[in-house]
């Protein structure tokens, strides 16, 4: 069965053995603490702000996928309105994508799973982020860290397109066979390119 990574607080999965957290994946862009990252998806183009200030880890494990065109021609395979929008794991066939080696957990930066944030999906082991993220479509209280359990590292914020996650997380979903989990579109929403905008921009 295809491994699909989804939130714990909505689906509990054992952590896989094995995970060996990349606690300094390699640094790209080194002049530009704040890089804008562009989504090309089916639906439109969103815009996000990196903070490598405060998730240095997240957000070069998040550029070096996009440099190498991890991101290119996969799906968003999970939607729930007033809560997430996943991707960055499957092609449109359900096929998973190549992934670098997991990241440390950075929730405890400061950042939170308000609105219109990006940040790293996992299994139950705190440090299993790799290659999946989502946005924050409300604020997500119950995915940042407490004293009593990690949270979900939060490594930027959606600058543009806001709408265009509206409009996907309108999409009808059901039920798929395929990654034996539900609230997947049934329509496939592309997530056709992935570009690292200049730094002035």
């Amino acid at each position: 069965m295809i491994r699909i990574w989804l939130l714990v607080n909505v689906f509990v999965f054992s952590a896989l053995p094995g995970f060996a957290a990349d606690c300094d994946p390699p640094e790209v862009l080194a002049d530009n603490l704040f890089p804008s990252v562009k989504l090309a998806t089916s639906m439109g183009d969103i815009v996000v702000e990196l903070n490598r200030r405060r998730a240095p880890a997240s957000s070069n494990n998040f550029l070096r996928y996009a440099l190498d065109g991890l991101y290119d021609n996969t799906i968003f395979h999970r939607v729930i309105p007033d809560f997430v929008v996943q991707g960055g794991g499957y092609d449109k066939e359900f096929n998973e994508r190549p992934t670098f080696p997991a990241v440390i957990n950075e929730s405890g930066n400061g950042l939170k799973n308000n609105q219109w944030t990006i940040a790293m999906a996992r299994f139950e082991d705190p440090h299993s982020a790799k290659a999946q993220f989502y946005f924050n479509l409300q604020d997500n209280d119950n995915l940042d860290p407490s004293s009593r359990h990690w949270g979900y590292t939060v490594f930027g914020e959606v600058i543009e397109g806001q709408d265009i996650l509206q409009k996907i997380a309108g999409v009808k979903t059901h039920y798929s066979p395929l990654l034996d989990a539900p609230d997947v579109p049934e329509s496939p929403v592309m997530l056709n390119q992935v570009t690292v905008l200049p730094a002035d921009y």
